[in-house]
């Protein structure tokens, strides 16, 4: 394989995100993750079993994954760090960043704001909002938090691409509809309830207590698997799993470890609701 930043005849990553799958796209922000730290520390080429190892996938899978992207390595040197994230953020719709407005200025919205992990990913958060009278006025992490009341007008001033809602079950969905109607769509919404929105509005919901519970069962079924003694040679049974160990010589942190496959559900239609 030559190296080639772009796609096969001049495509644009932008052309390409309708043939990606939705499990694709969880991983390559894995990836983006992974090549940001290496990025960062100087690093200008990895290999696919190193980039593997350290997004928790197997090797052949990050290179079907990639493949969605065009030809990006050269075959038995690697990938080129900068030229491989540009064009993941390409196909993420992260050339040009994003615009954040976040409705809730309680304990969790005030310390989503307060990460500065997301403005180095290309998120900027620009407004903030709430309607209880004692938060409004409030300065959190250089943002003056506003009534919800003026939403639709700092929408239209703000230009936001992303809304987040961080309140509380009750008033999610009068939030989500003051959004929709204001124009955005596409909106992060922690609150546990399910939201209804048009078809051309995109909803993804972070649900934590299912998180927890995921983390529940992954905690069970790994004591029983590691209780069982491993299988050498055919047989029945299972067979316990052991991390593959890191390549000798890899000094980035990024590439010594290995994490538990990231998986995404497919969501069934535009204006559903999904849990990452």
């Amino acid at each position: 394989m030559t190296e080639q930043h772009e796609a096969p005849g001049g495509v644009s990553g932008r052309a390409l995100q309708k043939d990606i799958p939705q499990a694709t796209v969880a991983r390559l922000a894995t990836y983006l993750r992974v090549l940001a730290m290496l990025a960062d520390d100087g690093v200008a080429i990895v290999s696919s079993e190193e980039l593997a190892v350290a997004a928790g996938v197997n090797s052949a899978k990050l290179r079907k994954d990639l493949s969605f992207l065009g030809p990006n390595g050269v075959r038995g040197v690697g990938y080129d760090v900068a030229k491989l994230r540009s064009r993941i953020e390409d196909v993420l719709g992260l050339s040009k960043g994003h615009r954040v407005v976040l409705v809730g200025a309680g304990n969790l919205g005030r310390a989503l704001v307060g990460y500065g992990g997301f403005r180095r990913r290309g998120f900027s958060v620009v407004g903030m909002f709430d309607s209880h009278p004692e938060v409004i006025g409030m300065t959190v992490a250089g943002l003056v938090v506003r009534d919800v009341a003026v939403l639709a007008e700092a929408v239209a001033e703000l230009e936001p691409t992303i809304a987040v809602i961080t309140v509380p079950d009750d008033a999610a969905q009068d939030v989500c509809d003051r959004l929709v109607a204001a124009g955005v769509q596409s909106i992060l919404s922690f609150a546990p309830c399910e939201l209804v929105a048009p078809a051309s509005v995109e909803v993804r919901r972070v649900d934590l207590a299912v998180e927890m519970q995921m983390l529940s069962f992954e905690r069970v079924r790994n004591a029983e698997q590691t209780s069982l003694p491993e299988v050498a040679h055919g047989g029945s049974g299972r067979i316990a799993r052991h991390l593959p160990a890191p390549h000798a010589g890899s000094a980035h942190p990024a590439l010594q470890h290995s994490t538990t496959p990231h998986t995404a559900t497919e969501p069934s239609s535009k204006g559903s609701v999904v849990t990452p």
